[in-house]
C-alpha cells in the first residue's frame, strides 16, 4: 500500500513567503519600488494573512494607492492574556504631528487635482508649510534647523521619501510625500482638519510663551 503524504511545499514560494513577513514586519511594501515582490504579495496574500494573525498583526493592502502594511489587531476582546504588541507606536512631538497633518491636507489637494500620482515638495515648500503655524522667532536660523529636525523624522517614519539629488549641492532637496499617509490620516480626521489645526496652534503658541 502507497504511503500517502504531502506534496513538499516549493522552495521559491516559501522563500517568497519568508521574505514578505519579514519585510511586513520591518516597514511598508511598495509596488512602485518591488512589482517582484507585490506580485508575490498577492499571490500568497491568504497566507501571509494567516501567518500575520497568529501573531497577533493584521495585513492591509490597498491596491489602488499601491502599498500594503500590518497593524496590530483591532479586538474589543479585553478577556485572556494580551497578546505581545510586535508593532509599537511610536509617540510623535507635537510638531511632527502637525506637519503630517499638514502633508496629509496637501495630498488630499493634490488628488483633488488629478494632474499626477505623485506629490513631490521641495524643502523650501515644506519649510513654508509650517512656518505659519509656528510661533515667531527671532533666530530664522534656529527655527529652519528644527523644521529640518522635524523633516527628517517623518522621513524616518516613511512618510516622505527624500529624492535624489541630481542638480548642484547648493539645491534644495527634495521629497515624496508616500501615499501611505492616507492611511495614517484617515478621511474622518481630515474631515476636522481646520479645527485641530486651531488646536495645534494655539498649543504651539502656548508652548513658546510658557503658558
Amino acid at each position: 500500500m502507497r504511503q500517502m503524504t504531502d506534496s513538499p511545499q516549493p522552495a521559491q514560494e516559501q522563500a517568497d513567503l519568508s521574505l514578505l513577513c519579514v519585510r511586513l514586519l520591518k516597514g511598508v511594501i511598495y509596488r512602485d519600488e518591488d512589482g517582484a515582490l507585490w506580485t508575490a504579495l498577492h499571490s500568497l496574500q491568504p497566507r501571509v494573512r494567516d501567518y500575520m494573525r497568529i501573531i497577533g498583526l493584521e495585513l492591509l493592502v490597498d491596491d489602488a494607492e499601491g502599498y500594503a502594511f500590518v497593524r496590530g489587531l483591532q479586538s474589543d476582546d479585553d478577556e485572556g492574556p494580551a497578546t505581545p504588541k510586535l508593532v509599537a507606536r511610536r509617540p510623535l512631538s507635537f510638531p511632527v504631528s502637525l506637519l503630517l497633518a499638514l502633508l496629509r491636507r496637501r495630498l488630499a489637494e493634490f488628488d483633488a487635482g488629478g494632474a499626477d500620482t505623485r506629490l513631490i515638495l521641495g524643502r523650501d515648500d515644506i519649510v513654508e508649510l509650517l512656518r505659519v503655524f509656528l510661533p515667531d522667532s527671532s533666530n530664522e536660523s534656529r527655527l529652519i534647523d528644527q523644521i529640518d529636525a522635524h523633516i527628517n523624522k517623518v522621513v524616518e517614519l516613511g512618510y516622505l521619501r527624500r529624492l535624489r539629488q541630481t542638480g548642484p549641492a547648493t539645491d534644495q532637496p527634495h521629497f515624496e510625500v508616500r501615499r501611505i499617509l492616507k492611511a495614517f490620516v484617515d478621511a474622518q480626521w481630515l474631515s476636522d482638519f481646520d479645527d485641530r489645526l486651531a488646536q495645534y496652534q494655539a498649543q504651539l503658541t502656548g508652548s513658546d510663551t510658557g503658558d
